[in-house]
């Protein structure tokens, strides 16, 4: 098999991917991700004389072509007064719509991950495991498009939905997509190019399998840094075992747990109101037993009355009967209590607030980093053998 240099100059300078690039205007047919709640994100492509049906309305597609992502459209259904937001793709806008093939790394994970593989603009990466591609989104924008990015996949009818899905979004000169299985074969039989990668992700459920392949495909001339995702701590002490062996240094094992900060309006509750509001009641609660009585000494005054109006209405057709009027909730009621109110509704005074999050976010996986230093060369310029 010839074995060539990857050579994506011309294919990244003709690539139009709305991963790389931000286009202020949604184009027919450009991908858009219409943002229905905040679990809830649908990627689609407008097409003249089509529409989206929601449980909000409909959103007809005519109406999203050149509108401006970031667009909040109102259905155009006469019975739903609801609306959407249009996006512009991101990765981690991505990784929220994408149809989940496999576990995938979300952003918390995937943003610090590029940060201590230290990949940037041209960096060439290795990723082993690519699954659903969400974190092959991730590093395609990160190495723009001077960079390169080869990831394997074992699985077949995983590799071919990831390759059509690359392609789609116009990230295939940035992007190589392989068949095979690295734990086995290694990374040159399923590559048809020269790999020489500064950082490597390798998402497997044996990762230790891989890592004795990874030096044939590494950079000679620079730290080459890894990272090894995996959920359990059998997995992370057997791939520190085999990175140990094959001269890997500085093997750290990272867990990240975030919680995610929510800006949202809260009513402004003052003193005073609720004091007002406590007098309130109990002036209404006072006027309540002074009715009642009231009414019970009227009861008792009249008891005679009472007694033959009974027998009368026992000798003709039974009266229906006029329950008393129910306590009345207090006329003064600064906050809508037993009111369904709106965030941000008028008549209350509300504040900007920001959030986080009570509870941790559930465990997704291990990362374990290293790196391995460049070979050692002696005066003659060969590599020193260790």
């Amino acid at each position: 098999m010839d074995i060539k240099k990857p050579d994506n100059t011309d294919a990244s300078a003709d690539t139009n991917s709305p991963f790389l690039e931000f286009n202020s205007s949604i184009p027919e047919s450009g991908l858009v991700l219409a943002w229905l709640t905040r679990d809830n994100t649908k990627p689609l492509r407008p097409v003249k004389g089509s529409a989206l049906h929601t449980r909000f309305g409909s959103f007809q597609h005519s109406s999203m072509i050149s509108s401006k992502y970031g667009t909040q459209l109102a259905s155009s259904s006469s019975n739903q007064a609801g609306f959407i937001y249009l996006l512009h793709p991101t990765p981690e806008l991505w990784s929220l719509s994408l149809p989940h093939r496999t576990q995938i790394v979300y952003t918390p994970d995937a943003s610090y991950i590029v940060q201590r593989l230290r990949i940037r603009p041209g960096s060439k990466v290795i990723e082993a495991g690519t699954g659903s591609a969400s974190f092959t989104h991730a590093l395609a924008r990160t190495v723009a498009k001077n960079g390169r990015i080869w990831t394997f996949e074992f699985h077949e009818p995983r590799f071919e939905i990831a390759k059509k899905e690359i392609e789609d979004h116009g990230l295939d000169g940035v992007v190589k997509c392989s068949h095979g299985d690295v734990c086995v074969n290694g990374f040159i039989p399923a590559c048809d190019e020269i790999l020489d990668a500064s950082a490597v992700f390798l998402d497997l459920p044996s990762p230790w399998l891989a890592i004795p392949h990874l030096k044939t495909v590494i950079s000679k001339e620079k730290i080459v840094r890894i990272c090894c995702f995996s959920p359990c701590m059998e997995q992370v002490q057997r791939t520190i075992e085999t990175l140990q062996k094959e001269g890997w240094l500085d093997i750290e094992m990272v867990e990240v747990s975030c919680k995610r900060w929510e800006a949202r309006k809260e009513m402004i509750r003052k003193p005073q109101d609720a004091i007002e509001r406590l007098r309130d009641i109990k002036r209404r609660r006072n006027e309540g037993l002074k009715k009642r009585n009231e009414r019970k000494l009227a009861e008792e005054q009249n008891a005679d009355a009472v007694s033959e109006a009974q027998e009368n209405a026992a000798a003709t057709p039974a009266e229906k009967h006029v329950p008393d009027k129910p306590f009345l909730p207090s006329e003064y009621n600064p906050w809508g209590k037993g009111k369904r109110v709106h965030e941000g509704e008028d008549g209350y005074e509300w504040k900007d607030v920001s959030k986080v999050e009570a509870e941790l976010k559930s465990h997704t996986s291990y990362l374990t980093f290293a790196y391995l230093p460049p070979p050692v060369q002696g005066k003659d310029g060969n590599i020193v053998s260790e």
